[in-house]
């Protein structure tokens, strides 16, 4: 199973800044926020809280905490994802803050909401819900503890109402989209990156932030579809060998029949010449009990 080490991507680089998180935070929820102070950052790194835990974005305006990740491939783990990351950064404000969990008084915590915004080429609805009840190894009807992972496909022609209102989330895409196109003509990953920079540069798709981050937008995306080509390639493996199992699993299976064909055939001509099941059995070199409802079957057959 592909591991993959964990590091930014441009999608995380560029919710870094607050009025780039505002502006999708926007566009998601119909407000209209216009001061990039009010964005109080939270995202989990190496740096501030966890080794193991991190998350792509996490920010919280107007109480409301919002986490929101990119994925390039399907991830139906997301909502456990989540709620490791929501405790984590819920933990990290109690200590910084000292407060007392532990005290006579409820502490309020902000509104949590969960978006994964969906690149992948894989093809999927434009906006569907993934639970984390679904993750339960029992089924439940009313769940003591529920997260629900809003996932939005911003591909290229799906959930265009919300790309139309978010120029972030719209250059961002065309900016994908020209890798991928450069990648399948040239077959060159870096040159298709770097071409794709260069191109989003002149038609002013995210310059600054290109020009600002050249050498490391190099680096991640490169390590992106690297990691994405591994994982293409252990489907495609898994695939062959489900496969090849398949077959050699049929074969036995077909073997199996064919000698339970052939011992029915020998076991009906005897029955025809009046034997009895232990004789059969004993001319066969067989165990009477193992033959025995063969021998029954094949009987009642004849009898009809």
């Amino acid at each position: 199973m592909a591991n993959k080490e964990y590091k930014s991507d441009v999608f995380s680089m560029l919710l870094q800044d607050k009025k780039r998180a505002m502006e999708i935070y926007n566009a998601i929820n119909g407000t209209d926020y216009d001061d990039p102070e009010l964005v109080e950052m939270t995202t989990l790194d190496d740096k501030s809280f966890s080794l193991t835990v991190r998350n792509d974005a996490s920010f919280i305006l107007d109480a409301n905490l919002s986490l929101y990740e990119h994925q390039s491939t399907y991830c139906p783990n997301m909502p456990l994802r989540d709620l490791l990351y929501f405790a984590s950064i819920i933990q990290k404000q109690i200590k910084a803050q000292k407060r007392d969990i532990y005290g006579g008084r409820i502490l309020k915590i902000p509104v949590p909401h969960f978006v994964v915004f969906y690149n992948g080429k894989e093809d999927a609805p434009d906006q569907y819900d993934l639970r984390l009840s679904d993750s339960f190894e029992k089924e439940t009807k009313n769940p003591e503890i529920e997260l629900v992972c809003h996932v939005y496909n911003i591909n290229s022609g799906k959930n265009t109402p919300l790309l139309s209102k978010c120029q972030t989330l719209r250059e961002y895409m065309y900016f994908v989209d020209m890798v991928r196109k450069n990648n399948e003509i040239s077959g060159n990953l870096e040159d298709a990156i770097e071409k794709a920079i260069n191109q989003c540069m002149e038609e002013n798709v995210l310059r600054d932030f290109l020009a600002q981050h050249r050498e490391e937008v190099m680096h991640v995306m490169t390590l992106d579809y690297t990691f994405e080509r591994r994982l293409e390639m252990q489907r495609a493996e898994a695939i062959e060998d489900g496969e090849r199992i398949g077959k050699e699993i049929g074969k036995e299976i077909g073997k199996e029949i064919g000698k339970e064909e052939k011992l029915s055939e020998q076991i009906r001509k005897k029955i025809q010449k009046g034997k009895p099941l232990d004789q059969i059995a004993d001319e066969l070199e067989e165990v009477p009990e193992t033959i025995r409802p063969l021998y029954e079957k094949i009987k009642q057959e004849m009898l009809q």
